[in-house]
Parts: C-alpha cells; structure tokens; sequence
C-alpha cells in the first residue's frame, strides 16, 4: 500500500493484511508505477501530425518542416500543443525532456501539471541561434540547458562554448545519415555499419562521433538522442572510452521507424550494459507520443520490467531529477500510474495494456 499526503508525496510504502479495514484506500488492479518520464520530445511540432509522409528520411523531413513552417504559432498549433500535453498527463506522464527552437510551446509547459525539462535547440532547425539564446534567457524556469546537433552547421567555437555551459544534462543529437546530411562536406568520408537484424547497412557522419569527443568535456553529463538504427559497437567504444561520467542513450524506436524504416539495435545497447532511457520524438516523426507504443516496439524479448525501469527511473536520471522522480519512495512525489490490462503472469504487454494516472 502507497500513502500520500495531500500533495501526492509519498509517506509510507506498507504491507496490510486486512486493507478493506483501513479507511481512505483505493483498491486498483494492475501494476503501480510512479510517474513515467517521456526523455526526448518536441512538443512545439504537435499540429504537425500526419503531414510529413513516413518512410521519408531525415533530409525530406527536414524540408517538409520548413515548408510546413508557417503552421507553427497559430491557434490551431497551440490547441496542438495543448492537446498533446493534456494527452500525456492523462497517460501518466510526469516528466519531459523537450527539445524547443521556438517559444511556442512556453505557454503551455509553465501551466502544464507536467515537469517539463526544456532543451533549446542549436544547430539543428532553429534559424537565428542568437534569438534563442535570448529565449533561452528570458524563460530560465523552463530552459534547463541546450540541446546540441553535432552537424557541421554549428560552427567549433558556439559548440565548444555551449558544451561547458552550464551543469544540466546536456542532450545531443549526433549521428546524421551521410547521404541526408543537412550541410555536407564533400571531403568527409562516411563509415558504414555494420547490419543490424539483417538490414542493409546505412552510412552515418563519422566526423560527427569526432566532434563530439573533441569538442564535449569528458566529464559532462549527456543524454544521447541518436536515431539509433546508426548505432554501431565502434560508435559506443569511442563515445564511453571518452566521458567519465554516466552517458545516457535516449531510444526513440517509434521515430527510427517513422523516417526510416528501421528498427532501433536495443540489443546491442544492452549487451554493452548502457544506460538507457525512451522518448517519443514528435507528433511529426510519430503516430503518437504513447511511451507504452515505444515499449511495444521494443520487443518482448526485453523484460517487461527492464523496459518500465527505462521509463520510470533511467528518464528520471537521465533529465537529472532521480532524487525527486522516477520510483516509489517516501519523500517523493513521481505521481502514481497504473499499467493494467497485462498478462501478470508471463509479464508481457497485451493490445488492450493501458497506462492511466492515479494521481
């Protein structure tokens, strides 16, 4: 049995013989989770759902979001928006890592129940760095820190300055497709590798693994959104052979197969014992921003359990808020969900399985 007090903290975590005794109990069945933790999203593209074609790879979907542009700011984004946040609290999420290049969303997160932990965004599809950065200025309690694309389109200097600001988690976007790099080089030479699950092996931008280790402090704390379909074992040697520190994967399987067909290599994140948590992308790059979608397309071939653990506790270390968030404890307030609709005794998901918020 959970208590809480009037505020959702947790005050004890007990075992009752004879709870229909006790006043003031709720009775659920299915499984308690504390409050899950969605690490990568970007909740400004949120009324851009369904107009980008999927399957259309990372360059197309680049220039469809410019085209598409204009939408953003409007009413009809803002209700988006709006919807999108209310979608996740009801399904239990208590936590964001979000990714902004705009202001967009601002209104929404600072009344949202949710913590959001806002990332602005520098050298990925922002136009003026210098305007967010006087965003980023102007709305300290919702910025927590940048989030970096290692692309050849920021130039040494702001990446290096940006990597040592600050002491929050740090989130990087860092593997490109070479064939779809935004601004290329032509004398950069791709890698390519190695097949995951039989497909065909999809060259990435080797120089960006480079930049990232000669330009980030080893000892800075990162959380690593690749499209992780690119991931390969000489990726993870080079990045966790540099930082001294806890690095964090950020898996987001249901992007991965939206723009490129592709399934996310948990396997070999696991067999290399990496810290690993889930983010939904955006409404753009996805069909929804159900974290229990994510689950599903992981696979049961990894443990329910291991799976929750990824968007429970990993997302609540990975955003830096672990001693608050992320598990049942007495003195936090994570919110309580409730998974039902499972198969409690082989412990796997079910097509009806559903998260919904207690509290």
């Amino acid at each position: 049995m959970v208590s809480l007090a009037e505020d959702g903290t947790i005050v004890g975590i007990d075992t009752w013989r004879e709870l229909d005794r006790e006043a003031g109990v709720e009775f659920h069945a299915g499984l308690l989770l504390p409050g899950l933790v969605n690490a990568h999203c970007h909740l400004e593209l949120s009324c851009l759902r369904g107009t980008i074609a999927p399957g259309c790879g990372l360059a197309a979907f680049v220039r469809e979001l410019e085209r598409l542009r204009p939408r953003l700011g409007t009413e009809a984004c803002a209700r988006a928006v709006a919807a999108a946040d209310a979608r996740m609290w009801h399904d239990g999420v208590s936590a964001v890592g979000d990714v902004a290049a705009t202001e967009y969303a601002f209104e929404t997160k600072t009344r949202s129940p949710i913590l959001y932990r806002t990332f602005a965004e520098f050298g990925g599809l922002q136009r003026d760095p210098a305007v967010l950065h006087d965003c980023v200025t102007r709305h300290p309690e919702v910025v927590s820190a940048p989030c970096i694309y290692i692309s050849r389109t920021l130039p040494d200097t702001l990446l290096r300055s940006l990597c040592r600001t600050g002491e929050a988690p740090l989130m990087i976007h860092f593997l490109n497709p070479t064939e779809e790099v935004i601004s290329s080089d032509p004398e950069a030479g791709p890698g390519r590798p190695a097949s995951q699950d039989g497909q065909k092996p999809v060259p990435y931008d080797v120089s960006a693994v480079e930049r990232l280790i000669a330009c980030v402090p080893r000892d800075r704390r990162v959380i690593l959104v690749v499209h992780n379909c690119l991931v390969t074992q000489e990726v993870i040697d080079r990045v966790m052979d540099h930082f001294t520190v806890p690095v964090w994967w950020c898996l987001c399987p249901g992007s991965d197969r939206y723009l490129f067909r592709r399934r996310t290599p948990v396997e070999l994140l696991r067999r290399n014992g990496l810290n690993i948590c889930i983010g939904t992308d955006s409404l753009a790059a996805n069909d929804s921003m159900s974290l229990l979608n994510e689950l599903r397309l992981l696979g049961e071939e990894v443990p329910l359990a291991e799976r929750l653990h990824w968007i429970t506790s990993c997302g609540a270390a990975a955003l830096g808020i672990g001693e608050s968030m992320g598990s049942l404890e007495p003195g936090r307030r994570p919110g309580l969900v409730l998974l039902r609709g499972f198969d409690p005794v082989a412990m796997r998901l079910l097509p009806g399985s559903e998260t919904i918020r207690l509290v």
